[in-house]
């Protein structure tokens, strides 16, 4: 099992950027997978970015370019950069762990892009 706790949203203006953190409870050496996704209201949950544990990533088309995810496995940390923020950016943002056929999931974080 892991628990993961996000922490670093708010709100920006347009153009503006965040970094949010991703801290799990214990070593993400072995856990292949984590992601940051996303859900605004009256939407489904979408994926944002994925990282391997080999540092293999993936973006969703909409931020490309513009978010960075990057993991810190000497601090059992996941982090995505948010630059060039963007009003249909707003969603809370959930981090995601795939451990033994598993997913985990954060409380989430609040995103706010004003325009």
């Amino acid at each position: 099992q892991v628990q993961l706790v996000e922490s670093g949203g708010g709100l920006v203006q347009a153009g503006g950027s965040l970094r949010l953190s991703c801290a799990a409870s214990r070593s993400i050496l072995s856990i292949n997978y984590m992601g940051w996704y996303r859900q605004a209201p009256g939407k489904q949950r979408e994926l944002v970015a994925a990282i391997t544990s080999g540092g293999s990533t993936n973006y969703a088309d909409s931020v490309k370019g513009r978010f960075t995810i990057s993991r810190d496995n000497a601090k059992n940390m996941v982090y995505l950069q948010m630059n060039s923020l963007k009003p249909e950016d707003t969603a809370v943002y959930y981090c995601n762990a795939r451990l033994s056929l598993l997913a985990y999931w954060g409380q989430g974080t609040q995103v706010t892009v004003s325009s």
